[in-house]
C-alpha cells in the first residue's frame, strides 16, 4: 500500500517545524552577537547581522525548513500543514531555555503538551487534498471575488501598518512587526501552494512552466517572503524570542487558514463534525501557545544610560517622599 498524500505532507510538515524552530534560535543568537559588536541592531534599522555567520546558519536552517514546508503544501491541505507549525514553537522554546537562557517554567510544559494534542486532533480530522489539474485552475480560484476581497483587505492593512503604525509604535508594540509578517505570510502560503502544485504536476509530466500564471505566483511569493524576513528580523531583534514565536504562530496560522479556506475551499466537502473538531484542535494549539507566552520570562531591558540620584534629607519628616532624578540620555556619559 502506497503512502497517501496527506501522510507525505504530514511527515514533511513535522520535519519543517524542527528546522524552523531551530532557525529562530540561531538567528536570534546571530542578531544578538551583531548588535553586541556594533551597538546597532536590526530593530533600529541596522543590517550588520548579514556579516554574522551564526545568523546565516539560522537562515540556511530556515530555508531547509521552508523547503520541506513548501513540498508539504503540494501534498496536503493548508489546514493540515500550517497548524503543525506549532511544533516549531516547542522546539524554539526548549532550545531558548538552554541556549538563550530564556527560562521555560514548568507550566510551559503544559503549553507544549497542548500544542501536541491539538496538532494530533487536527491531523486526525484533516480533509484530504484535492490537487488541481493545472495552474490555470488555481488561477481561476485566485481571481474569484471572495479571495480578491481578502487580498485587497490584506494589502490595505499592510500599507497602514508600514506607513503609519510602524514609525510610531514599531519598537513598543510587537503586533506591528508580526502583523505585517502574518498578513504577507498568508499570501505567501497560497502562492507557495500554487507553485508546489505546479512543480508536482510538471514532475508528473504535465508541464506548467509555460503558463504565465505560474510566474505570477512565483513573483508574489518572492516579494512576500522578502517582506516577511525583513520584519521578522526586526521583531526578533526587538522582542523576546519566547514572545515572538507563539504570537507569530497564532497570527500567521489563523490568517493562512482563512486565506486557504477562501481560495482553495478546503472545507467544502467536509462534514460539520470534522470541521468543528479541526477548529477545536486549533483552539487547543492556540491555548498552548498562550500558556507558553504567559509563562516565559520577559527579556530584560538594557540599563545603559540610566542613572538615578536619591535626594533624601534625614531631618525631613518621615511622611515626605524621596526625590528621584533620573537621566536617560546617554550623552551625559560622554
Amino acid at each position: 500500500m502506497g503512502v497517501s498524500d496527506n501522510s507525505t505532507g504530514l511527515l514533511l510538515a513535522v520535519l519543517s517545524s524542527g528546522f524552523i524552530g531551530t532557525s529562530f534560535i540561531l538567528k536570534k543568537k546571530g542578531l544578538k552577537r551583531a548588535a553586541a559588536s556594533t551597538g546597532f541592531g536590526a530593530g533600529h534599522g541596522g543590517y550588520t547581522y548579514l556579516q554574522e555567520p551564526l545568523w546565516w546558519a539560522g537562515m540556511i536552517t530556515m530555508i531547509v525548513g521552508e523547503a520541506a514546508n513548501f513540498v508539504a503544501y503540494a501534498y496536503a491541505p493548508a489546514v493540515l500543514v500550517t497548524p503543525l507549525g506549532a511544533l516549531s514553537i516547542i522546539v524554539s522554546a526548549v532550545l531558548a531555555h538552554f541556549l538563550l537562557k530564556e527560562r521555560l517554567k514548568r507550566l510551559g510544559v503544559l503549553g507544549c503538551v497542548s500544542c501536541i494534542v491539538g496538532s494530533i486532533v487536527i491531523v486526525i480530522h484533516a480533509p484530504s487534498e484535492h490537487t488541481p489539474n493545472s495552474v490555470q485552475e488555481i488561477w481561476n480560484l485566485a481571481i474569484e471575488p471572495a479571495f480578491l476581497i481578502y487580498v485587497a483587505a490584506t494589502l490595505s492593512l499592510v500599507a497602514a501598518l508600514v506607513m503609519h503604525f510602524e514609525p510610531r509604535h514599531g519598537q513598543t508594540n510587537i503586533l506591528i512587526y508580526l502583523g505585517i509578517c502574518s498578513l504577507m505570510g498568508s499570501l505567501t502560503v497560497v502562492s507557495i501552494k500554487a507553485i508546489g502544485i505546479a512543480v508536482k504536476l510538471t514532475l508528473e509530466g504535465i508541464s506548467q512552466i509555460s503558463y504565465p500564471q505560474t510566474w505570477v505566483f512565483v513573483t508574489v511569493a518572492v516579494l512576500c517572503v522578502i517582506t516577511q524576513l525583513n520584519y521578522l528580523n526586526k521583531a526578533l531583534d526587538t522582542f523576546n524570542t519566547a514572545i515572538v514565536s507563539p504570537i507569530y504562530y497564532v497570527m500567521f496560522t489563523s490568517l493562512t487558514i482563512i486565506a486557504s479556506v477562501i481560495m482553495f475551499k478546503d472545507w467544502k466537502d467536509q462534514k460539520a463534525s470534522d470541521i468543528v473538531s479541526e477548529i477545536c484542535g486549533f483552539i487547543t494549539v492556540l491555548s498552548g501557545t498562550i500558556i507558553l507566552h504567559s509563562t516565559r520570562e520577559q527579556e530584560p531591558s538594557s540599563p545603559t544610560g540610566n542613572v538615578t540620584w536619591y535626594d533624601q534629607n534625614p531631618i525631613k519628616s518621615v511622611e515626605e517622599d524621596e526625590h528621584l532624578i533620573t537621566v536617560h540620555n546617554s550623552d551625559y556619559f560622554d
